[in-house]
């Protein structure tokens, strides 16, 4: 079992990636990082079967500096975060922000509102990628484009070698004539059995997706909690699993549930298939242990 998981929930903490997604895709359209020529090199395709453009330059207006402290500094590093799970994530590489060093803001007209931040990073508890810094772009409401875009770099490797990890994982959960299984994780008392971590980060990774594509400036997703999680089977040589999982929207303090059915295999990477929203629960309320304490911020 890998000793650097984050085993519960933490304080937000992100890095960042590579260029733009386009339009929002389909309820039915296929997540997937897929790689590059360059090795250890991914780019996430949220408009079916197209890269993303370059970020759109036009009019802008004077920089404005950031507390990087503050809610704004932290929404635009938590997309870069999702943004690098995404493309870089797997059972045993979730990647967090250790601290927002600083950020500017910068409206440009007609296009968006442009972040720039500048934190330092590591994948789980001990691997450190070290300085990154990222430019993310909100589009201006009522365009065509509504997922942020991002541009990432990172000093240190996000390549995080966990191979030897990922292959023993994969061949125990291939070869058991038991389909695999869980329910609430964390539990109540924030506690993750060591059989399930693997399968808690996977849902961390899996939930990046629908959290890249569904921030806003005015959000702040984190992960609560997997409800529930079940190995299918598969015809081909990719892991299947079916999560529910409650995102925690730390700004409306709303719990919303989601669907996600999530592939995975050590050479093709992590796929989230057909994203499906569950109706809004008027009860739903965070497992006690597992809600992340927000310092109240100024706006």
């Amino acid at each position: 079992m890998h000793r650097c998981v984050c085993a519960a929930l933490a304080v937000l903490s992100l890095v960042g990636a590579s260029p733009t997604p386009g339009s929002a895709p389909p309820r039915s359209v296929p997540w997937k990082a897929s790689r590059l020529d360059k090795p250890n090199e991914h780019v996430i395709f949220l408009q079916y079967g197209e890269t993303e453009p370059a970020l759109k330059l036009k009019e802008t207006m004077p920089v404005e500096e950031l507390n990087p402290t503050h809610y704004p500094a932290r929404r635009a590093a938590a997309v870069a975060q999702h943004f690098l799970n995404a493309r870089h994530g797997s059972p045993y590489k979730w990647f967090h922000v250790e601290q927002v060093q600083s950020a500017t803001l910068e409206e440009i007209a007609g296009v968006g509102a442009k972040y720039h931040v500048v934190f330092s990073a590591k994948e789980g508890v001990c691997n450190s990628v070290g300085l990154c810094t990222a430019d993310v772009l909100f589009p201006e409401a009522g365009g065509d484009q509504t997922a942020p875009q991002v541009q990432c770099s990172c000093e240190g490797p996000l390549a995080i070698n966990a191979s030897a990890q990922e292959e023993a994982f994969y061949r125990r959960l291939r070869g058991s004539n038991s389909p695999v299984t869980g329910n609430n994780i964390p539990d109540s008392f924030g506690f993750i059995a060591p059989d399930m971590k693997p399968l808690w980060i996977l849902a961390g990774v899996a939930s990046s997706f629908v959290m890249l594509k569904e921030s806003n400036e005015n959000t702040l997703y984190n992960l609560a909690q997997v409800a529930n999680v079940t190995q299918l089977e598969s015809e081909d040589k990719q892991l299947k699993f079916q999560y529910h999982v409650l995102l925690h929207e730390m700004v409306s303090q709303e719990i919303i549930h989601w669907k996600l059915l999530v592939t995975w295999a050590p050479a093709g990477g992590v796929s989230v298939l057909h994203p499906e929203r569950q109706p809004h629960c008027h009860d739903c309320v965070l497992p006690p242990a597992t809600a992340p304490k927000e310092r109240s911020d100024p706006e």
